[in-house]
């Protein structure tokens, strides 16, 4: 397996662990029924930008972990260039990853301009998000292994 596919599967899998245990914690602290709305987007808007942190952070320090770790177990540093089939899959990954946000982030707009629940609205957007993230780590695996 290659550098790249490894680094795949530890960003898949980092995501994956990364959203579940974040929802889980905010989960305890989801207020009642019946907050009023200023509350509630109050409580969204804290739960996507400290996500959206902690999400960064935990990638950039299972990306350290993972580079150490790599080194220790095969001897080999990580790549130093990227040749034109890792940029290119790299542009496919994202093409799809922004696709799907995209996707998302609209049917989170027709929610509110059908008058859908706001709570709705923000739970689009985040679970968007998620499987953007997913997306494209998944389409790298794929193209690694797969090809172009």
């Amino acid at each position: 397996m290659t550098y790249q596919e490894k680094k795949s599967i530890t960003t898949l899998i980092s995501a994956v662990l990364i959203f579940a245990v974040y929802c889980l914690y905010k989960y305890a602290q989801y207020p009642e029924e019946g907050m009023a709305l200023e509350e509630s987007i109050r409580y969204w808007g804290s739960f996507v930008l400290v996500l959206t942190l902690v999400s960064i952070i935990v990638h950039i320090v299972i990306s350290i972990i993972f580079n150490i770790i790599f080194r220790i177990t095969t001897g080999e540093k990580e790549p130093a260039f990227a040749d034109e089939l890792d940029k290119l899959i790299e542009l496919k990954a994202h093409r799809n990853s922004f696709f799907l946000f995209i996707l998302g982030f609209l049917l989170a707009m027709v929610s509110l301009a059908t008058d859908q629940p706001l709570n709705l609205m923000f739970l689009i957007l985040i679970a968007s998000g998620f499987l953007s993230d997913v997306t494209g780590s998944i389409t790298k695996l794929y193209h690694y292994r797969k090809g172009v």
